[in-house]
């Protein structure tokens, strides 16, 4: 088993003595001070709780009989402690559709009963993890993105409880939510410090602490996950020195309730032991989790208790503070798709000084910059613009049928043959279509966004040697398409501009967002490095749960 890596925790507490961010009272000691000299404690859980706050989002749009037990249990963190240097707002469409942005941390403070989940009595809080989740203008699409808590980046000034500000500087990020010491942690200050790096206005933060977190599991009766491999006790805390017993099996199951727990914060015994796979895991619960509650809804009878305990290790941002803004938030989600719900992790590496994590740039950029222009991974213009009913006759439908064929009903066994779909072209959207089509033959697709390069003329299908049978399957779909061999795995369609021509959509359709009143100028194509790793929330739970080798 590898070395686990620094950083972390050891490190977040520098900010609470006064360090790593700077204090600017230059204090140092107290409980932190005092902690060093005391005997190690063991198996200090690193338990993520933030997946409970996508559930908040998801029922808070009921109301009803618990508008009052809600607004009672709220609490909300200090106006005075956002940053008064900020990003600008999204400007809503000529049709008032607006973008929003909400930030989602995990507090594993120990405070109340927490410590009791959290399997320590360490004081202050940290945030092991954080999505900021972007809910495009057209509030149809979404995208979580999680940003690792041991990369390296500029902490601006922060609010101390005590008001003081601190000097800023650069820290890992979760040190930011460590400013100040306290069992609430500091979620201003990791708004502020992400509104920094991403230059994209953050609307609203939710945090959630461990009994939220339990507690929604136990309401919704379990969240189904997998895993690639038996999980120990050993492997859930590595001081134990021995395999110990069985804590998760391998393979599909449902937890709840501490076996959650164990499942999310879970880090050792799987691929590298990085907080990458444990990511992966947490975007693969989060997604299972919001497909769960979307499906079943929830009933009046464990309605009550969930969103009471729910909301009871809630804190959340001034503009949140209210059982009715609540519910005015959450009935805005209620039209998403699970599958155009997406997570993706910031582009990082391994710095080369040290264990931490750098953000890749120019690909970090380019990702803020499309969701600032409001558009999805896979390049499809999710503003909330609508096409103009007038204009020209020209702009009018086509009657003829384009050379694009209507899907067949297709054959059963086309539901065994997996297609990941990849844009070719500037055209936004064209995977998506591409996508619906190949679902109406009944094929396995899903978009998987913006193809390296966006100067695909012909579609292109790419297959491995086995698959050849099925990859003319799917060209027949295609009219035109070249059938290409590739040493990758399964198929893909990178769909070109004879594809886009076929539809009517042409090539030019990026820049139509540019000249709509209210829309951002679109962005350039993402990266593979951004888009390879994205997992839609009906994606399988079996799939991209772990990363590197190992363990």
């Amino acid at each position: 088993m590898p070395a686990p890596r620094s950083g972390g925790r050891a490190e977040a507490r520098r900010a609470a003595q006064g360090k790593g961010a700077g204090a600017a009272d230059g204090t140092s000691g107290g409980r932190a001070a005092a902690r060093r000299s005391a005997k190690p404690k063991k198996n200090v859980k690193k338990i993520v709780a933030w997946s409970a706050a996508g559930v908040l989002v998801l029922i808070a749009g009921t109301g009803g009989a618990i508008y009052y037990k809600l607004n009672a249990n709220i609490k909300s963190f200090d106006a005075d402690a956002i940053a008064t240097d900020r990003p600008p707002e999204a400007q809503a469409d000529a049709d008032g559709n607006k973008p929003v942005n909400v930030l989602l941390i995990g507090s594993d403070s120990r405070g109340g009963n927490n410590s009791d989940l959290g399997g320590g009595e360490d004081g202050g809080a940290r945030s092991d993890t954080t999505i900021l989740l972007h809910v495009y203008a057209d509030h149809k699409h979404a995208v979580g993105i999680s940003i690792p808590r041991n990369t390296i980046v500029p902490i601006p000034s922060c609010k101390l409880p005590n008001g003081k500000w601190t000097k800023g500087g650069n820290d890992l990020f979760n040190a930011a939510f460590s400013v100040g010491g306290s069992d609430g942690g500091n979620p201003a200050c990791t708004q502020n410090t992400v509104e920094k790096v991403t230059g994209i206005r953050v609307d609203h933060t939710i945090v959630v602490d461990f009994n939220g977190f339990a507690a929604m599991t136990k309401a919704v009766n379990g969240v189904d996950v997998c895993l690639p491999k038996p999980i120990y006790e050993g492997d859930i805390n590595p001081n134990l020195h021995k395999k110990g017993n069985l804590v998760l099996p391998q393979g599909k199951q449902t937890v709840e309730g501490q076996q959650a727990l164990d499942y999310v914060r879970l880090r050792h015994g799987i691929g590298d032991g990085s907080d990458i796979g444990r990511m992966k895991r947490q975007q693969a619960f989060m997604s299972s989790l919001a497909t769960k509650m979307k499906k079943e809804g929830m009933s009046p009878t464990n309605l009550l208790p969930l969103a009471d305990a729910a909301t009871k290790s809630l804190t959340v941002d001034p503009g949140l503070d209210s059982a009715d803004k609540l519910l005015s938030f959450g009935l805005s989600l209620k039209n998403i798709d699970m599958h155009d719900l997406k997570f993706v992790t910031a582009p990082w590496r391994y710095r080369t000084q040290d264990a931490n994590i750098d953000l890749v740039q120019p690909d970090a950029n380019k990702l803020w910059e499309t969701l600032r222009a409001d558009q999805t991974i896979d390049g499809q213009n999710a503003t909330g613009q609508q096409p103009d009913a007038g204009g020209s006759p020209s702009a009018a439908p086509q009657q003829a049928a384009p050379s694009t064929p209507a899907a067949p009903a297709g054959d059963a066994s086309n539901a065994s043959i997996k297609v990941a779909v990849y844009n070719g072209t500037v055209a936004n959207g064209l995977a998506g279509k591409a996508t619906d089509l190949l679902k109406g033959a009944k094929f396995a697709a899903s978009t998987a966004g913006q193809a390296a390069s966006t100067k695909y003329k012909t579609t292109t299908i790419e297959y491995s040697t086995s698959q050849k049978a099925n990859a003319e399957k799917v060209a027949a779909l295609f009219p035109g398409a070249s059938l290409e061999p590739s040493s990758a795995r399964g198929i893909s369609v990178i769909v070109g501009q004879d594809f886009a021509a076929a539809n009517g959509m042409g090539t030019s359709t990026a820049g139509t967002a540019s000249t709509t009143p209210g829309a951002q100028t679109p962005a350039a194509p993402l990266p593979t490095t951004v888009t390879n790793d994205a997992r839609s929330a009906d994606d399988d739970i079996c799939a991209n749960t772990t990363y590197g080798s190992g363990g």
